[in-house]
């Protein structure tokens, strides 16, 4: 299966490609998006080894992460990207991240919306699952707000940037999805 290219009024979630990978790294570098992210410093080289590491001939293979560029319909400008693990051939795992400069524009949610939409209509996925961090209020108040249900309130069970951290598992299912 080919990755999807999807559009929406204003985003179109697609392919990376090796123009996007610059704008990637930048971002990614900003202290507020790295704060509730594994990572700490990210480089240009970090983008170019995980686009490398990525086979989109593979796209949907139970066990893989795949990353969709978000971009701007109008002029292509990556705003931010879409993580989705194949768990297995029924369940999803998805994480997102917004460019500082994008955030508070809709922009994730238009880009879940369109992606869950993809999910359970054209996949016929059965459940959808994303983790966040206990603290980043903006992810779970997104998932909410698409109707993920928080099933798991994980207690200090991750050694995060030298710290103990909570973590909340949230899931969507077909059954419970409207849409749009």
């Amino acid at each position: 299966m080919n990755p999807p290219v999807l559009e929406t009024k204003k985003l179109v979630l697609r392919a990376f490609e090796t123009k996007d990978l610059a704008l990637f790294a930048q971002y990614r570098a900003e202290q507020s998006v790295a704060q509730y992210q594994s990572w700490t410093h990210y480089t240009y080289q970090d983008a170019i080894e995980l686009f490398q590491s990525m086979d989109y001939a593979t796209f949907g293979s139970p066990g893989n992460w795949y990353q969709l560029a978000i971009t701007l319909s109008e002029t292509d400008e990556l705003v931010g990207d879409l993580a989705i693990h194949f768990i297995d051939n029924e369940q999803l795992e998805i994480g997102f991240t917004v460019a500082p400069a994008y955030q508070g524009q809709h922009v994730a949610f238009q880009a879940v919306s369109r992606f869950l939409n993809y999910a359970f209509a054209d996949l016929n996925i059965h459940r959808v699952i994303a983790i966040t961090d206990s603290k980043n209020s903006a992810s779970f108040r997104l998932l909410e707000k698409l109707g993920f249900r928080r099933e798991a309130h994980f207690v200090q069970n991750i050694l995060f940037k030298g710290a103990w951290g909570d973590e909340y598992l949230y899931a969507l299912l077909q059954s419970e999805y409207s849409f749009s």
